[in-house]
């Protein structure tokens, strides 16, 4: 008898391109067909077939109270009841801005959008409109959303202008975009010295969460912040992953480090659709209806997604939260590794906060590039034999996982249990 999952995914795609909304949900990376959820909760959901599975996805990092909090989801049923949405000013939309700004020291003022992309891309501009400049520096590996501006790779050799990485994007935009390798800040030096007076921007995660878990050198970000400053470029980090996920103040309070624009996401809205960005009120005062940089959304601040994401901060801020997130996340890190040690595997992981990373690799890597040298096909073994044992991590050997408040000592054994048998067939 075929899967419902098999079903459901064929249905869908008569109706919607590749059957997904989002491409790394087809599975496409990994093979095989993918799980329909049919509910969640704490750290688990259930597919269309009833199987239940530990998550280590987590909706791609907002779950980090674990699914279907009963404070969460009674703060999104009480203002549900109150109406859907205005387009119009309401008291939430103050609360979460000024406790943005409370948590985190760089942000002055912030702005509500509804996804990540819109975040970066407004930050983007809003960095064009203060600075006067068209060029903007990403790096090898980051992901900020599919703005045309950001769909671009690196050039043909060093401090060459970036190509569209997909269909449909403007050589044009592309040609304003200057992408650079990670962590390497011997090239950004070389790039401001050659152009630092027509770079309007340096984008950058701080902790990387789209070439899987890669961490920033301090010197990397150390070097940033230098460059800008003497340059008079805005510097932004995009904590749209990163963001009161891996601490309470995000990855800039780790590294001491204060952007002048930040990207925010995800957390933020508790698994409902939301972002924001956010820097001083003299950059924020560009915006209209001060100034002349255009950005609008009618379903910014939606009140039914607002009182999801103060309910989730609220609970984030409680004494303790992260020092027992980051100990749980770094434990089962630790243990997969040890597992794959004993099995004589080429295996590493790597954790932040509630993130982690894993990697089919002899060291952890530092870079995009060194991220390509990991064994895919490797992965992609080890990710169907966790999934056939109910233990859900992201289709693909180029996405970070994530822990939950509600991941525990039975669900880190039960993945162990997993991993251990998994190792096993891959080292037959």
């Amino acid at each position: 008898m075929p899967s419902r999952n098999d079903i459901l995914f064929a249905r869908a795609q008569q109706s919607t391109p590749g059957g997904v909304n989002s491409p790394v949900r087809a599975f496409r990376s990994v093979g095989g067909t993918p799980r329909f959820v049919a509910r969640a909760e704490g750290p688990y959901f259930w597919d269309a077939d009833g199987k239940r599975y530990i998550d280590y996805i987590g909706s791609w990092g907002p779950a980090i109270v674990g699914h279907a909090h009963p404070a969460v989801v009674q703060a999104v049923q009480e203002a549900a009841a109150r109406g859907l949405s205005f387009g119009a000013p309401t008291e939430g939309e103050i609360e979460m801005a000024e406790l943005i700004c409370r948590l985190v020291p760089s942000i002055e003022q912030v702005r509500l959008v509804s996804s990540g992309t819109e975040a970066a891309m407004s930050a983007l501009r809003l960095a064009r409109g203060a600075t006067g400049r068209d060029m903007i520096v990403k790096f090898e590996g980051c992901y900020h959303g599919h703005a045309d501006a950001l769909l671009v790779k690196a050039g043909s050799g060093l401090l060459t202008f970036g190509n569209p990485t997909s269909a449909g994007v403007p050589a044009d935009f592309a040609a304003h975009t200057l992408v650079l390798d990670y962590n390497d800040a011997q090239q950004l030096e070389d790039a401001f010295r050659k152009m630092g007076d027509r770079i309007a921007c340096v984008i950058v995660e701080p902790v990387a969460g789209n070439m899987n878990l890669v961490r920033a050198a301090p010197a990397f970000l150390q070097a940033m912040r230098r460059l800008c400053s003497q340059h008079g470029a805005v510097l932004i980090f995009d904590e749209v992953m990163s963001g009161f996920r891996v601490a309470l103040g995000g990855a800039q309070s780790l590294y001491g480090i204060a952007p002048d624009l930040t990207v925010l996401g995800k957390v933020i809205g508790g698994g409902l659709p939301v972002a924001a960005f956010g820097g001083s009120a003299n950059l924020m005062r560009h915006l209209a209806p001060l100034g002349a940089v255009y950005q609008a959304g009618t379903l910014s601040g939606n009140p039914v997604t607002v009182a999801a994401g103060l309910a989730t901060l609220a609970l984030v801020q409680q004494p303790g939260f992260y020092d027992a997130l980051t100990a749980k996340t770094a434990q089962l890190v630790r243990a997969l590794t040890a597992v794959a040690k004993e099995m004589g595997i080429a295996f590493c992981a790597d954790a932040v906060g509630g993130m982690f990373g894993l990697y089919f690799a002899p060291e952890i890597p530092a870079s995009y590039a060194a991220m390509m040298r990991c064994d895919k096909a490797r992965f992609n073994a080890f990710f169907h034999a966790m999934l056939e044992a109910g233990i859900y991590l992201a289709p693909s050997a180029f996405e970070a996982g994530f822990v939950s408040a509600q991941h525990d000592e039975r669900t880190t054994e039960a993945t162990l249990q997993a991993a251990r048998a998994a190792f096993a067939g891959l080292a037959d």
